[in-house]
């Protein structure tokens, strides 16, 4: 294996906590208790969890804590997996159609995964599209020679037709809503960006993508991690909520630290899980710990960059529920 530069620095504590806690007891309870809800297969939506830090570090370990939600008793998301791991100018892509918590590649990446400033990985939940590869997400494409990343839980009531009414560039593979309103977004961006070989500022790209959120969101719930090489957007919608047998917010929750925090967030034991100046930003579909994670509310779209906000918007109240 190479030798790593000495910068590049495991979030190894606060991922194995993630780790435990997914796959407690009480996570399974909330689905299971007896409050007269039904958690519903039409009403279960993918997981979803990205890191964005200053130096590199590992998301690996917290694909055991996805893969704990998969199991049946928990999430019942088990139709298929996949992470994605920036690694400079291109992307190490890994995905499955197998249960997470069954796939002998999940160990393998926790063993040699790589170290990423930028990441994210996702547990399916088919609403759209047969279990196979092709319909199996994050979802990768280049533009403008820029790799992008995306994915997308909820469930985006014919997209298809929508998108299949004109001529397009970009074209699904699969047969997902996810994929589909990945080209969409795609497609935007092309028009958008043009031919540049830079990005245009954040404040632009944020303004643009809140205005193809706001009209995916109409189709129904719309979650939304997208990467463009450089910056990680963040847009949260709905969904489903055991406790109250609603479709509502919060939909996506943040936990940011940084190596001034770690007495509170990071094991004190592993002394190199932090070094000066990390900046550290997960999102996830549900809180993973008992650290400080904070609700996105509905509309909330972020933009991430080495860990850090740089640039946010709140989309104004949806037209329906």
């Amino acid at each position: 294996m190479l030798d790593r530069p000495a910068h590049k620095v495991l979030c190894t504590a606060l991922l194995e906590d993630a780790a435990v806690l997914a796959s407690s007891a009480p996570l399974a309870a909330v689905l299971r208790r007896s409050t007269g809800i039904q958690t519903s297969e039409g009403l279960q939506m993918c997981e979803l969890i990205a890191l964005s830090c200053r130096y590199p570090a590992r998301l690996t370990t917290s694909l055991t804590g996805l893969a704990a939600r998969a199991q049946k008793a928990v999430s019942r998301n088990h139709d298929g997996w996949g992470a994605a791991f920036y690694q400079g100018a291109d992307i190490a892509l890994y995905r499955d159609t197998s249960a997470a918590d069954q796939s002998p590649l999940v160990p393998w990446l926790e063993a040699h995964g790589p170290e990423a400033t930028l990441s994210m990985a996702y547990i399916r939940h088919a609403t759209q599209g047969s279990i196979e590869l092709a319909n199996t997400g994050p979802y990768v494409r280049e533009l403008n020679g820029r790799m992008r990343l995306f994915a997308h839980n909820g469930n985006l009531t014919g997209i298809r037709s929508q998108y299949e009414s004109d001529r397009r560039r970009y074209h699904p593979v699969g047969d997902t809503d996810s994929e589909a309103a990945f080209c969409l977004l795609l497609e935007t961006l092309a028009a958008q960006e043009g031919d540049y070989k830079t990005l245009p500022p954040v404040d632009e790209r944020l303004a643009n993508l809140a205005v193809l959120f706001g009209e995916l969101r109409e189709l129904g719930p719309a979650n939304f991690l997208y990467a463009d090489s450089q910056t990680l957007f963040v847009y949260a919608d709905r969904r489903f909520q055991p406790a109250t047998g609603k479709i509502e917010a919060p939909a996506l929750y943040l936990l940011s630290c940084g190596s001034e925090q770690s007495p509170e967030l990071l094991d004190q034991n592993v002394a190199s899980s932090f070094a000066p100046g990390q900046h550290v930003a997960l999102i996830s579909t549900v809180p993973l710990n008992d650290k400080p994670w904070r609700p996105l509310a509905e509309g909330e779209l972020l933009a991430i960059e080495a860990g850090r906000i740089v640039a946010r918007t709140c989309l104004p109240t949806r037209k329906k529920n």
